[in-house]
């Protein structure tokens, strides 16, 4: 049976994802230190408005409360026995919010990273790792979630794991990875490298991309460095609403509704399928992207001299890769943020 996602794609040149989860959360009241996954035990209510913002803002995708909702993270507030409940709560809410929007809507089942490094760098073998991540996977399953969305990963080693276990839970799923780090994931991987990476595995996903990261800019040069690999698998695209600011003890992100507008139109034309905001990104900028993708015409695929002049300049002068002369790789690229 064909999943919703891949039937809602079938239907669609675009799909817009949804905003941030921390960062909701946090005006709701979450506690700094505080695991979010509890309160879909603890604050249902408050979990329900955090999905309903992304649906009534008019997201097509929305990820579940999940995100830390693995053994490991959870050990660290003495909850690492609750997997599968936390999971299954997560997205039994999320099934309600999505079931009552009188629309297609796909509840996907946030994966993050288990916040250990796998072997032989650090200690966490690939097996434990499948475990974890087909535990919460399973729990996920239950609750509803029509596909499995893994983020904001930076290993390799990690993102191999989870593809095994989602094939165990024998669910579909997309995955990000986070270019954090002068174009590349934490642990080094370009976009050419991730590309081949999805390409080769047994259990490839539905669709791949790029989350969080730093500025919207260097997330759609990563994009562009997807887009220039050829590969026909759908892109995601989920950029920060801007750069974090620290004021008054909290941090802030910097980019406007309307600066979110362009990124979601040039992240369309850059060649992202599923687009939408990662830390930072509220509901006014998501109403802001709605607009720009359903009323602006498709354009060129931008440079990213256009890139850096509508969004703003890179953190980085190059996107890691070492080639600034393929596509998605020019000059324009040395610019730095101001």
């Amino acid at each position: 049976m064909t999943d919703a996602l891949t039937k809602l794609l079938e239907t669609r040149d675009w799909l817009m994802a949804d905003g941030a989860t921390g960062t909701n959360l946090f005006n709701m009241g979450l506690a700094s230190g505080e695991p979010p996954e509890l309160w879909n035990v603890d604050e249902p209510e408050k979990i329900r408005a955090l999905y309903s913002g992304a649906v009534n803002a008019g997201s097509d995708i929305f990820l579940t409360n999940s995100f830390g909702g693995n053994a490991s993270r959870l050990k660290l507030h003495g909850a690492e026995g609750r997997v599968a409940e936390l999971n299954r709560l997560a997205a039994e809410l999320g099934r309600e919010v999505a079931d009552a929007s009188g629309r297609q809507v796909i509840v996907a089942g946030s994966v993050g990273p288990t916040g250990e490094i796998m072997a032989p760098m650090g200690s966490l073998t690939h097996e434990l790792a499948v475990e974890m991540f087909h535990e919460q996977a399973e729990g996920l399953k239950a609750g509803g979630a029509d596909v499995l969305w893994l983020e904001t990963i930076s290993a390799p080693e990690e993102y191999k794991a989870a593809a095994e276990a989602f094939a165990l839970a024998d669910m579909p799923w997309c995955g990000t990875m986070s270019f954090d780090t002068a174009g590349r994931t934490m642990m080094g991987v370009t976009s050419e490298a991730m590309v081949a990476m999805v390409e080769k595995l047994p259990n490839p996903p539905i669709a791949y991309g790029a989350n969080c990261g730093v500025g919207a800019s260097d997330l759609l040069r990563t994009v562009l460095g997807f887009a220039a690999q050829g590969a026909e698998r759908p892109i995601i695209a989920k950029g920060n609403a801007g750069i974090p600011k620290y004021h008054d003890g909290h941090i802030h992100y910097d980019g406007t509704p309307d600066l979110m507008a362009d990124y979601a139109a040039m992240a369309r034309d850059c060649g992202a399928t599923i687009i939408g905001g990662c830390c930072g990104t509220m509901p006014e900028h998501l109403e802001k992207m709605l607009e720009a993708l359903s009323t602006r015409p498709r354009g060129e695929r931008p440079t990213l001299e256009q890139i850096a002049a509508k969004l703003g300049g890179f953190s980085s002068a190059s996107d890691g890769t070492g080639d600034d002369t393929g596509p998605g790789r020019s000059r324009g690229g040395r610019r730095r943020r101001g």
